[in-house]
C-alpha cells in the first residue's frame, strides 16, 4: 500500500503546504504566525512560528486522526514493527501512563522492577493497579542498577499469577537490557501482557549491533521517546501496540483522557521526519553512533581513574545486553563524586551531562554527536583527572536501595489525608508524595511506601550534592507529606 513508502512523511508535508499558501488565521495560537510575540519571533525565526498551528481539516487532529496524522501514525507503526501507533506530544510519560491504564484496572496487579521512571508510578496512580515490585540485579561496584532476571520475574509471576501485566524497561538509563523476548514468553503464558518503557531505545531497531526493540521480541505495547534518541523535538514520542491482547481503541480511549486537544504540529511534524530519516539513513546515522562511543571509550579508559564501562557487562546478572549509546563513566577512583564531575565538565567546560550518581557520569551518545563533541569530553575528562584528583578514591557504600514495604496503594496514598513533618523524622511513616532525583526520575520513594532510614539518608546525600531534587510540595525536601490526619490531601 502506498502509505507504506517510508519516503513519504505525510504531515510534514501538509504542513508546508498550508505555510505556503499564507492562510490568514483568525484561528487560535493568539500570535498568529508570530506577529503577536515579537521578541520571541525575532530570535526564533519566522518559520517555525508559522508552522505553530491549530488543529483544522487540512492538518487533522490529534484526538481522533482520519488524515495525514492517521498516515503519519501508521507509518511510524509499520517502521517499528507494531500493528498501531499512536503520536504522543506529552512525551512518554503519557504514553507510560496510557499503557499501564490500558491493561490494568482498579485492584489489578502488575510486576515491575523498582527503578521504573515515574511515570510508571503515574500510571498506576491512575489505574488503581497495585504495584508488584521486582528488585533489579544491582552492580556493587559501579553502584548502579542494572535489569532484572528471567528468573526473577518468573518467581514473581509464580507468586503473583493473577497479576495483568508486567513492565519492563528497554534499555536501562545506563543501557542494560534485560531477557525480554523469554520474558515475554513467560508472561503470555501467564495471560499477561507486556508493556516497555523504551523511553531511551528509539534507535535500537534500526540496526542490528544494538538490542533488539520491544516490539521486535513480541511485547504487546512499547513507549518510545523518539525526543531522547531519534532526533525528535523534545515532548514528541511514539507509542506502539501489537494486537492481541490490549485492544488498540482503548488505548486510544485513555490517550485522549490525558492529552491536550491541542497538538503541537511542530512535535508531531518532526516525529513523522524523524521516522523517515531513521528508516531511511538509521543503519548509517548508528554506523556513526556505534564508532565514536566506542572510540570515546577507548580513550577515556586510558584515563587513569576513569572506567567507561559497556559491552563487557553483558552476561551479568541484569545485562542480557547493551546498549552503547549510553556513555556511562565510573569516577569514584579520581577521589571525586558523579555530582562533582557533572558540575566541573558544566561549569568549566561548558559540557552538559545527561546525569550523574554517587560514583558514575552519564552521556548519550546519538545522531547529533560528531567527532569534535567527542574529542571535547575526552579532553575534559582527561584535564579533570589531571587538575582535580583527590589522593583518596570514594569508597563504596551501599547506594541502592531495597525494594520498598508497599503499605496501601499509591493511588489509595495519593487521594488519603496527609500532614507535613521533616524529613530527618519520617522515618517509619508512609509516604504521601513521590521524592526522585531528576533525572534518572525514579523515585527514591512512592505514595503508600514505607519510608525507611536508608531512604532519608540517600535523600539527605541528594541534597548535600545538590542534585534536581523532584515530586515534595516543599520545593527543598526540608518537608514531606505522609499519611495521616492534620492536612487536607
Amino acid at each position: 500500500m502506498s502509505y507504506l513508502n517510508q519516503n513519504q512523511t505525510p504531515l510534514f508535508t501538509a504542513l508546508k503546504d498550508y505555510h505556503q499558501r499564507k492562510v490568514v488565521p483568525f484561528d487560535v495560537p493568539g500570535h498568529k504566525h508570530g506577529k503577536g510575540l515579537k521578541e520571541f519571533t525575532d530570535y526564533v525565526g519566522n518559520t517555525i512560528m508559522e508552522l505553530d498551528v491549530n488543529s483544522m481539516k487540512c492538518l487533522d487532529n490529534i484526538c481522533n486522526p482520519i488524515g495525514v496524522i492517521k498516515e503519519a501514525e501508521e507509518l511510524a507503526a509499520y517502521a517499528f514493527g507494531a500493528d498501531h501507533g499512536f503520536f504522543l506530544v506529552n512525551g512518554t510519560t503519557s504514553g507510560v501512563q496510557a499503557m499501564i491504564m490500558s491493561a490494568c484496572e482498579p485492584g489489578d496487579k502488575i510486576i515491575l522492577p523498582r527503578n521504573a521512571h515515574k511515570s510508571a508510578i503515574a500510571g498506576i496512580i491512575l489505574s488503581g493497579a497495585i504495584p508488584i515490585y521486582i528488585q533489579p540485579e544491582v552492580d556493587e561496584q559501579l553502584g548502579i542498577a542494572m535489569g532484572v532476571t528471567l528468573e526473577s520475574v518468573e518467581k514473581t509471576i509464580g507468586r503473583h499469577p493473577d497479576a495483568k501485566a508486567v513492565f519492563l524497561i528497554n534499555p536501562t538509563y545506563y543501557g542494560a537490557v534485560s531477557n525480554i523476548k523469554d520474558i515475554v514468553k513467560v508472561a503470555h503464558r501467564n495471560a499477561m501482557s507486556v508493556l516497555v518503557d523504551e523511553a531511551h531505545g528509539a534507535h535500537m531497531g534500526f540496526h542490528d549491533e544494538f538490542p533488539m526493540s520491544a516490539m521486535e521480541l513480541g511485547a504487546d505495547m512499547s513507549a518510545v521517546s523518539l525526543h531522547k534518541t531519534g532526533g525528535s523535538l523534545t515532548q514528541s514520542s511514539l507509542l506502539l501496540l501489537r494486537e492481541g491482547i490490549i485492544d488498540p481503541f482503548t488505548v486510544k480511549k485513555h490517550l485522549n483522557l490525558m492529552q491536550t486537544t491541542s497538538g503541537s504540529y511542530l512535535l508531531m511534524a518532526s516525529l513523522d521526519v524523524a521516522r523517515k530519516q531513521l528508516v531511511l539513513e538509521g543503519k548509517e546515522l548508528l554506523d556513526k553512533v556505534l564508532f565514536l562511543s566506542r572510540e570515546a571509550r577507548k580513550r577515556i579508559n586510558e584515563i587513569d581513574g576513569l572506567y567507561a564501562f559497556g559491552t563487557e557487562l553483558v552476561g551479568a546478572p541484569g545485562v542480557y545486553s547493551f546498549d552503547e549509546s549510553k556513555l556511562g563513566v565510573h569516577v569514584r577512583k579520581l577521589g571525586l563524586t558523579g555530582f562533582e564531575v557533572y558540575d566541573l565538565l558544566r561549569d568549566e567546560y561548558n559540557i552538559q551531562m545527561e546525569l550523574a550518581d554517587y560514583y558514575n557520569i552519564m552521556g548519550i551518545v546519538s545522531l547529533g554527536d560528531t567527532e569534535e563533541s567527542i574529542n571535547a569530553l575526552v579532553e575534559a575528562l582527561a584535564d579533570i583527572a589531571m587538575k582535580h584528583r583527590r589522593d583518596e578514591e570514594i569508597k563504596v557504600i551501599s547506594n541502592i536501595l531495597r525494594n520498598p514495604d508497599v503499605i496501601i496503594s499509591p493511588r489509595d496514598a495519593y487521594f488519603s489525608n496527609k500532614r507535613v513533618i521533616k524529613l530527618e523524622e519520617a522515618e517509619g511513616e508512609i509516604s504521601g508524595e513521590s521524592i526522585m532525583a531528576y533525572p534518572p526520575g525514579i523515585p527514591v520513594v512512592s505514595p503508600g511506601e514505607r519510608i525507611t532510614k536508608e531512604m532519608i539518608e540517600h535523600i539527605q546525600m541528594l541534597k548535600e550534592e545538590e542534585t534536581l531534587v523532584q515530586g515534595t510540595e516543599d520545593p527543598y525536601v526540608d518537608y514531606v507529606r505522609v499519611l495521616g490526619l492534620g492536612a487536607k490531601r
